[in-house]
């Protein structure tokens, strides 16, 4: 059975959404974005149009983009990009997969933004960030903290099947091992959890 990644940054990985940050796209799924630590103040422009440049019909999703309080970057600079970001995804019909560090309740604010779905990457906060963002329509994207932190399990055990991704992104171990996982905590067959993140696959794709 093959496993679907959904954020990672191996090229090898090809069952999965690569993140593009540079060089040509593959011919399978990747997103592409500015993460709020990749914002070039001198050249955002240059930045952009290399985006929309390499946008090609494998593009599945726009990002990493979000917000970030621990970068350099000014907030009001990484809002605006952000919100650039989610426009162009609206205007291209791609979901975004979201970068949030300590900023969630302002990117729940640009949710109402947004036509297209919005994915937060890499979820491993507290059990009332989690609701509050499922409240407001976010799917969460686990990663390779599930296999070992209880309190992440728990808000597993209570996260709707179908607002689920799991991903590996840029950590060093097999995706099949946080499926094994997630199915027992959620207490499904590997099959069942399978099928399920492909028909969620397909939700964010038609929007």
């Amino acid at each position: 059975m093959e496993f679907f990644d959904f954020h990672h940054h191996k090229k090898y990985i090809r069952n999965g959404i690569y993140n593009l940050s540079e060089g040509i796209p593959p011919d399978f799924p990747y997103s592409i974005g500015i993460h709020p630590n990749d914002i070039d103040l001198h050249n955002i422009e240059q930045q952009f149009s290399w985006m929309r440049s390499m946008m090609s019909e494998n593009c599945f999703a726009i990002g990493e983009c979000g917000l970030d309080s621990l970068v350099s970057i000014d907030q009001k600079i990484q809002e605006e990009v952000f919100l650039r970001q989610i426009k162009i995804a609206n205007e291209v019909k791609k979901p975004l997969i979201i970068h949030c560090v300590r900023k969630f309740y302002e990117v729940i604010s640009f949710k109402k933004k947004a036509e297209q779905p919005m994915i937060i990457h890499g979820f491993n906060k507290k059990r009332q960030i989690a609701e509050d963002l499922l409240t407001n329509n976010f799917y969460l994207s686990f990663g390779k903290a599930v296999l070992y932190n209880l309190s992440l399990q728990d808000i597993i055990k209570s996260t709707p099947l179908d607002r689920i991704f799991l991903e590996t992104d840029n950590e060093d171990f097999n995706i099949e091992e946080l499926y094994i996982k997630v199915s027992e905590i959620k207490v499904i067959s590997l099959e069942q959890l399978n099928e399920q993140i492909l028909e969620n696959l397909h939700s964010i794709k038609n929007g």
